[in-house]
């Protein structure tokens, strides 16, 4: 058996959130090195504040200041610090309880090593150089009385208020199964192969190497042409980030002859309006020279001219 195809797998994307009214007070205190917390219905003061009442859930409007100071209540240390962690170097992860408030908020503190960390140690904020509004406008913690240390980045700024920007990266690394490994082998020769249940006999493409109605095995490969029909489709009218082509143009669910699941795929080469159930497409494959194991070796799929397919004979795979 080959070896199953595997490839890093990068995920990026800015996370922006509208704080609202409370949150939003706390970020803009954040901005000018202040810290609030929010009073609940039984006198507890907690930080970071909460919108609604853990008892009642109430709307909270009380802020209440509290200090940069605290007490480490609990801690663990992290050795190996990851990408996007508010510190590079070794620090500790800890519940901190800062004077003032009933609650703990969780945040790095930075020492030396596990040694200089205890349940009990007294710990002061670290502001960012400029801070913006953001909760990375806390660096991180360090003892009372020790040094400032080094900065951090400087947190995303937003230029509306009460507005939070927060990058998020994932990176790992995709490993295929062998029944993908050797479709995706497929497409690097143009070759579109799905896997026929021996129960209903129906051909899954992508191939899934069980099938998801019978739950048996699909060992049966079947090579498809690149030739079907359009089940459902929408036309993209709205521009968004990452955007490949300019709109309006179609995203459609295909379902090749011989195939009984449809998959998502471009509709080009006609006006969008004229795109409809039932169209017959074939795929454009790119020169051949681009293709690689993917299924970005067909550019999209355009009408072949055909008469369109009957409703019925689609409907059931909609």
């Amino acid at each position: 058996m080959s070896t199953p195809l595997s490839a890093p797998l990068d995920l990026a994307f800015d996370y922006t959130r509208s704080l609202g009214p409370v949150l939003g007070r706390f970020a803009a205190g954040l901005r000018e090195r202040r810290i609030e917390g929010v009073r609940g219905a039984d006198g507890r003061v907690h930080v970071p504040p909460v919108e609604y009442d853990p008892v009642t859930a109430a709307a909270l409007t009380e802020f209440v200041p509290v200090s940069d100071e605290g007490t480490v209540l609990s801690w663990s240390w992290m050795a190996e610090p990851l990408a996007g962690q508010p510190l590079t170097t070794p620090f500790a992860w800890a519940l901190i309880r800062l004077d003032g408030a009933d609650t703990a908020m969780l945040h790095a503190v930075h020492v030396p090593g596990p040694a200089e960390m205890s349940t009990g140690l007294r710990v002061r904020v670290r502001w960012a150089d400029e801070p913006v509004g953001h909760i990375r406008d806390i660096c991180y913690f360090l003892p009372v009385g020790a040094p400032d240390g080094p900065g951090t980045a400087r947190p995303p700024g937003s230029a509306q208020d009460g507005v939070m920007v927060t990058p998020i990266q994932l990176h790992y690394r995709h490993s295929a199964s062998p029944e993908e490994s050797r479709y995706l082998r497929g497409l690097a020769e143009g070759k579109l192969t799905g896997q026929r249940c021996p129960a209903c006999g129906k051909v899954y493409i992508p191939p899934r190497g069980a099938c998801p109605t019978d739950g048996v095995p699909t060992v049966d490969e079947v090579e498809l042409p690149d030739t079907g029909i359009v089940t459902t489709f929408c036309i993209v009218n709205v521009p968004f980030l990452g955007q490949r082509i300019p709109p309006p143009y179609v995203a459609a669910y295909i379902l090749l002859d011989g195939a009984d699941i449809a998959f998502l795929h471009l509709v080009l080469g006609c006006d969008a309006a004229q795109v409809r159930m039932g169209m017959r497409v074939r795929a454009a494959w790119k020169p051949r020279d681009e293709w690689w194991t993917s299924l970005e070796n067909i550019s999209h799929f355009e009408p072949t001219g055909e008469p369109d397919a009957p409703y019925e004979s689609f409907a059931h795979h909609l």
